[in-house]
């Protein structure tokens, strides 16, 4: 067994996601102390052979790395309050993989390193089943040398574990924009559902449709960021005017299918005013424009 498999590591919450966490762990040879408020979610894992802390005092400085995998950012600063923060904490690596906003990871790096901790933001983009495969993502920010150090946990947790930098705001940021497109692609995916509906189709064939050209869409979304990191709006592959042809044909097929018309309302607002503004002719990236 190498020596890494020997790695002791801290897990302070025992939620849905917390417990995934453990399991991998223990999985791959590492020794898990554990704590969680309620010691009853603790009993599956101890059972695998996770060790279980009285207290998080004892668990913290059981290893060198601590995860906090709990509610939020509030529920980890109950749960640190109240033990001896500046012996406990000192000179050891944090994992927060707790949710939360960018300036709730900057204050909490300033507690931390206040502290003498070393602390690492760390926002989760996959489901607990997911964890420990290749298709999970947790983003990294923060300090360096805790990612360096503990490489060996964070890769076993996530198939893709990019470390974005030593801004620690940024893990949480792109979580959120992340986000910002998965919800967005929720709607749209859900009137979809309504399309199809609407015509007697099955839905789960959308599904299966969409998965299989997700390649596809990866590089669409890819080619318009470069348009906007790049600000080349004017030679466009798919221009606003363009797009706006297809807005006006999702609102004629919910008028006549007798369905929801939000989604397509809200889009022919937001196209329409970029129009307006004078970028009908340039790449549909231009939108972006409208919002700053």
């Amino acid at each position: 067994m190498g020596e890494y498999r020997m790695k002791k590591i801290t897990i302070i919450g025992l939620g849905s996601m917390g417990s995934a966490i453990a399991h991998v762990l223990l999985d791959k040879g590492y020794q898990v102390y554990v704590w969680n408020r309620s010691s009853d979610k603790a009993q599956e894992v101890v059972q695998k052979g996770a060790h279980f802390g009285s207290t998080v005092d004892e668990v913290i400085r059981a290893s060198t790395t601590t995860i906090l995998c709990l509610s939020d950012y509030e529920a980890s600063y109950e749960v640190l309050v109240h033990l001896d923060a500046h012996s406990a904490l000192a000179g050891r690596a944090v994992l927060q993989l707790s949710t939360g906003s960018p300036q709730q990871a900057r204050d909490l790096e300033a507690w931390m390193l206040a502290k003498g901790a070393s602390y690492l933001d760390g926002a989760i983009a996959a489901s607990p089943s997911q964890i420990g495969q290749p298709e999970a993502a947790i983003f990294f920010s923060g300090a360096k040398a805790a990612y360096d150090e503990n490489t060996d946990i964070i890769n076993s947790l996530a198939g893709y574990a990019p470390f974005l930098g030593e801004k620690v705001s940024a893990a949480s940021t792109t979580d959120l924009a992340f986000l910002a497109y998965l919800f967005a692609a929720y709607i749209g995916f859900f009137h979809a559902a309504r399309i199809m509906e609407s015509d007697g189709l099955e839905v789960n064939g959308l599904g299966q449709l969409i998965a299989s050209i997700s390649p596809m869409i990866g590089d669409v979304m890819k080619y318009e960021s470069e348009v906007i990191h790049t600000e080349q709006y004017a030679k466009p592959q798919t221009s606003i005017n363009t797009c706006m042809v297809t807005i006006k044909l999702l609102q004629q097929q919910a008028r006549e299918a007798g369905i929801n018309n939000d989604l397509p309302a809200f889009a022919e607002r937001m196209f329409s005013r970029a129009i307006k503004e004078g970028y009908g002719n340039e790449e549909v990236a231009a939108i972006v424009k409208t919002l700053r």
